[in-house]
């Protein structure tokens, strides 16, 4: 689904990437991992256009994307969830799930109830303002929101990060149903080693803007993957 070859990243005149090829296959989850600044949320941007590449190729089902800005590659399929959640605080939730109607025909304006399936407190909370959720449905409402535009690659980026635990627990089981769907590859970006771990198909670990370490859980041993994310 998803294959990047050399892709290079600059901050002004920092290299942050250094030539990062990867795979992401439909119906599995592909978890970056590293420690803080290795470059895993440049990363993340790089592909769903949120800061544009410096170099390097990237393909989605075999079709060449050039260096297009965000919105264009939304259309493409890819779905971006931002570290930080990023939902609109003065719109309600409803309005929220709207916004991803934008990479969608007319036909097809409408809140699926796969999203309610999904985040039952979602459909209790509609009306409220987004700003007045907590933390992990915010975190809800944002991957939802990213669910809306039916992605063919849904980019993850630290989903637990500042969440309670029940709330991790429910996004790990929508993320296993997303991949066990099967018509989307998932791109998961988490510090959180268990969880992590738990959710992965295959394993992508950084350091220092580069690729050191990649493999699918047969290719791995745990303490293996721990390793490489601890040094």
């Amino acid at each position: 689904m998803l294959k990047l070859n050399d892709l290079t990243l600059h901050y002004g005149h920092s290299k942050i990437l250094n030539g990062i090829s990867m795979e992401a296959a439909s119906g599995e989850v592909t978890c970056v991992m590293g420690t803080n600044g290795v470059g895993k949320t440049s990363l993340i941007k790089a592909i769903s256009g949120a800061h544009p590449r410096s170099g390097g190729d990237v393909e989605l089902d075999g079709e060449a994307l050039g260096v297009l800005p965000a919105h264009k590659l939304a259309h493409k399929g890819i779905a971006y969830v931002p570290q930080g959640r990023e939902i609109f605080p003065l719109l309600t939730v409803r309005e929220n799930l709207e916004t991803g109607f934008a990479c969608l025909p007319k036909d097809q304006h409408f809140v699926p109830d796969e999203i309610f399936d999904l985040f039952p407190i979602l459909k209790e909370f509609l009306h409220r303002r987004g700003g007045d959720l907590s933390g992990g449905q915010q975190q809800q409402l944002a991957i939802a929101r990213a669910l809306i535009t039916k992605p063919r690659l849904l980019l993850l980026d630290e989903p637990t990060e500042g969440i309670q635990p029940n709330i991790i627990q429910q996004i790990g089981e929508v993320i296993k149903l997303l991949r066990d769907r099967g018509d989307m590859a998932i791109v998961l970006v988490e510090q959180y080693f268990e969880f992590a771990y738990d959710l992965a198909d295959r394993f992508v670990v950084m350091r220092r803007g580069e690729v050191v370490m990649a493999g699918t859980k047969g290719d791995l041993s745990k303490d293996d993957v721990f390793r490489g994310v601890s040094v």
